[in-house]
């Protein structure tokens, strides 16, 4: 089982690990004998996403020799690299010693698997010898008790009777195998064996994955001849893009704005003085966002997009003024000193004004807070400035560059002229508006209270979608699937992405079960389509695909913990059927609302079960423990390690097994023998039959209740809010008392 502890945002990680290591430890001694220990794992991740795959293929090596290299050499050299996280391998085959045990050959031999278990304890050790230390010399001491090779491992001696020996190679077929085969990991249609890495969220993403890339080339030299490394996905592509973007809107932004200035001031000495507002307020804030220890990312960017046109409205309105002056007839410096003088208040009052709106939203809690922290103070920060340019280097700018004539002549003086008509208009316009202030006064009245509806009835969700040229897929196959069976579906999912024109490369990771993958779309200047638009062109083939369920959606625009857009939860201190049965009713009116291209429940009661039904009369008739029955069932059939052997410094686990193809079927467990009576083997089937049922894949909790998620996809014109205001309305419906909702 898997427990997952969420965090309060910025609580002490720290703190929280030394907690839930104390509460682990309180109930340590509760879990079966057999039990493996916990692990705690800390992440502080905020994605479930890695920020870059790596996919490894050889035509030569197996994806166990794969997975061995890339532990060795390529994960302990991109985990060192400053700003990695982690460095996980996805696919991968771990090597083991597998004892694929033939029980036929065990009952003919008179052994039972306990016996192989134990013998395999006995004679297969891994010890840890100290030094002798003479009065001159000191030697290291080592001792051979551990077996090292599969040849070593078949001679093992199990059994010895008579003079009769039995090895371990005469009832097992003993190979350097991996710890499991449930994983097949295809990269453009070929095997492959993938390595994502995570990015630290104190890092800087773009600075890490660029130190990656820069390791790449040194971790291709020493690949093994035949191997072959590439990026089925890297999430920076998309920042590099979107900042280019931001910084291309800047340029049109800055050229828009000294054209409006210039058209409307008529002279370029007027235009000069607010457009050298812009860089110093610029400058001015990218200083702050350094000592504030910001970075420079998308809102930041924003920030100084959008104040590009606010910082320099302060230096428009003192040029206006010192024009004023210089029109009543005053020199060019009188005029910018009283201007500036007439200037400071309004100027001060509107700079706070401003920054007054901003800076709340950085100092706000919550997801909020931190989402537009360094937005909020950046736009604030510039505005700031702005408004100390306003009163300093603008009016000894106009002392010097603004003279009478120049505001009386050519283009300058043509637009003076038209202004005064529009004075003139604006005027009169402004006049009879006052005669009828009551009037005024109700449509303002109207207006704001059209605030509330306009705002009831408008579609909410926390950030837009963004193209961020991936599309992904998640696989829902049958609960009793094979790995097999699963990679055959998945290989027919990664063809529905091939058949799009806009498709670059594919990835998919094949499970029991389900799986994962997805396409990764053609550079942006080379497609029309977004990736909005292709989730909709695959859902369509996705859909035919007979046995699984294929649901393609779009990495969400801000990290979140959730595969899905929409993640409901249904909890209850009752029994899982109700909540199965309430989900089930749930996801029908999801499907017919037409709000979802997918929807589902987590736990469902179709897992094929059959269990191994004991007579304990015939048991006791028979001699049989039913603990060593347990137990030997469990060497047979669990696939539990023994104990471990080394290969080059590593250690590796021994799993004794019986083979697949005795366990195709449950009626192939009805000749499997265990211990009876006076160490005889007995035929299982002689005291024990199999009953079918079904059960549920997996059982979730939430707050500590029985829990139940309804997932969901929604299309691209479908707000999210409505049709997270759709289930609740409608789980509340089904939802009896005491059954409560909430959100994953």
């Amino acid at each position: 089982s898997t427990i997952t502890v969420h965090l309060k945002l910025n609580y002490d990680t720290n703190a929280a690990l030394t907690q839930i290591q104390a509460k682990v430890a309180q109930v340590r001694n509760d879990l079966p004998p057999e039990a493996e220990a916990p692990i705690i794992e800390l992440e502080t991740a905020d994605t479930q996403f890695a920020s870059m795959y790596l996919g490894f293929s050889s035509p030569d090596l197996d994806q166990a020799q794969i997975t061995d290299y890339l532990r060795r050499v390529v994960q302990p050299r991109l985990s060192s690299i400053s700003g990695v996280q982690r460095a996980d391998i996805l696919g991968d085959r771990t090597f083991a010693m597998r004892v694929w045990l033939k029980p036929d050959r065990m009952a003919a031999h008179a052994i039972s698997p306990t016996a192989v278990q134990e013998a395999l304890a006995r004679n297969n050790y891994l010890s840890a010898l100290c030094r002798t230390k003479g009065s001159i010399v000191s030697v290291n001491l080592v001792a051979n008790t551990d077996l090292r090779t599969a040849e070593e491992f078949r001679q093992l001696v199990v059994k010895e009777h008579e003079g009769v020996v039995v090895r371990l190679g005469d009832i097992a077929d003993v190979v350097l195998g991996a710890e499991n085969y449930d994983q097949e990991v295809r990269f453009n249609g070929e095997a492959a064996t993938f390595m994502g890495v995570w990015v630290l969220p104190t890092a800087n993403s773009l600075d890490v994955i660029d130190r990656v890339r820069d390791a790449i080339p040194g971790i291709e030299a020493q690949l093994p001849a035949g191997m072959k490394i590439g990026i089925p996905y890297d999430s920076t592509e998309y920042i590099h893009d979107a900042i280019g973007e931001v910084l291309t809107t800047l340029g049109e932004t800055l050229f828009i704005v000294i054209i409006v200035i210039f058209l409307f001031l008529g002279s370029a000495r007027s235009v000069l003085i607010p457009v050298v507002a812009i860089p110093l307020s610029l400058v001015g804030a990218v200083f702050l966002m350094l000592v504030a220890g910001f970075t420079v990312n998308l809102l930041t960017l924003l920030a100084i997009v959008l104040s590009v046109g606010l910082v320099v409205d302060d230096a428009i309105v003192m040029v206006e003024n010192i024009e004023r002056h210089l029109h009543a007839g005053k020199r060019p410096t009188r005029a910018a000193i009283e201007a500036a003088r007439e200037l400071v208040g309004p100027i001060i009052a509107m700079t706070i004004t401003l920054a007054a709106v901003y800076a709340p939203v950085g100092i706000q809690g919550g997801l909020t807070g931190a989402l537009f922290r360094e937005f909020a103070f950046t736009l604030a920060g510039a505005v700031v400035i702005s408004g100390v340019v306003a009163l300093t280097l603008s009016p000894m700018m106009g002392a010097k560059l603004l003279t009478p004539e120049a505001t009386e002549r050519g283009f300058a003086g043509m637009i003076n002229r038209h202004f005064d008509v529009f004075r003139g208009w604006y005027t009169g316009a402004l006049t009879s508006t006052l005669r009828y202030r009551p009037v005024v006064l109700v449509l303002w009245l109207i207006v704001a209270a059209l605030i509330v509806p306009f705002y009831m009835f408008s579609q909410r969700e926390l950030a837009p979608t963004e193209d961020q040229g991936v599309v992904f897929s998640i696989i829902q196959a049958a609960p009793n699937s094979t790995i097999e069976q699963t990679a055959l579906f998945a290989a027919e999912v990664e063809k529905a992405f091939r058949s799009l024109p806009e498709t670059a490369s594919t990835f998919q990771i094949a499970l029991p079960t389900g799986g994962f993958g997805g396409m990764v779309a053609k550079p942006w200047s080379e497609r029309s389509k977004t990736t909005q638009e292709l989730l909709m062109e695959a859902a369509v083939p996705l859909s035919k695909i007979p046995g699984i369920r294929a649901i393609p959606l779009t990495p969400p625009p801000l990290p979140g913990g959730g595969d899905f857009p929409v993640d409901l939860v249904i909890a209850s201190p009752g029994e899982p059927e109700q909540l199965v049965e309430i989900a089930g009713q749930l996801v029908q009116k999801a499907f017919a609302s037409g709000m979802f291209i997918f929807a589902d429940a987590d736990v469902k009661f179709d897992q094929p079960q059959a269990e191994v039904v004991f007579d304990r009369d015939k048991l006791r008739s028979q001699g049989v423990d039913l603990g060593q029955a347990g137990r030997d069932l469990s060497v047979l059939l669990g696939g539990d390690y023994v104990n471990r052997f080394s290969i080059q410094g590593r250690s590796y686990k021994v799993i004794p097994q019986i083979e697949r193809a005795e366990r195709l079927t449950p009626d192939q467990l009805e000749h499997i023998y265990v211990t009876g009576g006076e160490g005889k083997l007995v035929p299982l089937s002689t005291f024990a039959g199999l009953r079918q049922s079904a059960e549920p894949r997996e059982l979730k909790k939430f707050q500590q209740l029985n829990a139940v998620r309804v997932q969901g996809v929604i299309p691209p014109p479908v707000p999210l809010d409505q049709a997270l205001g759709f289930l609740e309305a409608e789980a509340r419906t089904l939802m009896p008392a005491g059954v409560t909702l909430d959100y994953a």
